[in-house]
């Protein structure tokens, strides 16, 4: 896991440079110095880090900004709104599992979350009833992506894939040899970028008998 250490700057020496293809983060750095992943878009820092409980009111106001503005393309204000009310949010089980990250500012706040996870549900906040902590078996099992979130004044600048990698390297380094996800309409996007695949999308139900579009997508470890 994550070796939270003081931030140092993205263009020390040594730090490996994002691959041609990473078309998302033109003019930006990105690697590792004493196991902190950092990165840098057109001389702003960021750092990664994991998650923890005293996140969690900013991470709801984070959600709520994200999916609210990068989401109006392609959903409505009303299946947003009931969308919050549980297939978008926190899912607590991650932070404490510690496989859940935010991107901060080097002032500290989180402009960024998502992460992995070993158990078996897909999708889904806390309030969200059909849950299921099952673990899962990495001899069998794809790893889950979760609740992937994207600041909108931050947003295209690398900060989504950066989240990606991280969670992809750690759920291979715990023993998975595939990744699954469910991703909204906007979320797509990164991911056909990164390499998933998607399935037939699904009409999620919500409260006050609304649904809402979401893509199964799955992907095999490098």
């Amino acid at each position: 896991m994550l070796e939270l250490s003081p931030v140092r700057a993205p263009g020390h020496a040594g730090l490996p440079r994002p691959s041609p293809d990473d078309s998302c983060m033109a003019e930006s750095r990105r690697g590792r110095v004493r196991g902190l992943v950092v990165h840098t878009w057109q001389g702003i820092n960021y750092r990664l880090r994991l998650a923890t409980r005293a996140d969690e009111p900013a991470l709801r106001e984070l959600i709520a900004r994200s999916i609210r503005e990068l989401g109006a393309n392609d959903y409505t204000p009303e299946q947003i709104e009931a969308a919050l009310a549980g297939a978008f949010g926190i899912d607590s089980s991650l932070i404490r599992d510690g496989t859940y990250f935010v991107v901060v500012l080097e002032g500290g706040e989180i402009v960024g979350c998502g992460g992995w996870s070993k158990r078996r549900t897909l999708f889904g906040s806390d309030a969200r009833a059909d849950r299921d902590d099952a673990w899962l078996d990495p001899r069998s099992d794809p790893a889950k992506v979760r609740a992937f979130f994207i600041e909108p004044d931050h947003a295209r600048r690398g900060l989504g894939r950066l989240i990606l990698e991280h969670s992809e390297a750690e759920a291979t380094r715990a023993g998975f040899a595939e990744f699954e996800l469910m991703a909204t309409l906007p979320g797509k996007r990164l991911y056909e970028r990164c390499g998933y695949v998607s399935g037939s999308p699904i009409q999620h139900p919500l409260p006050g008998g609304l649904l809402i579009a979401f893509v199964p997508m799955r992907k095999q470890a490098a």
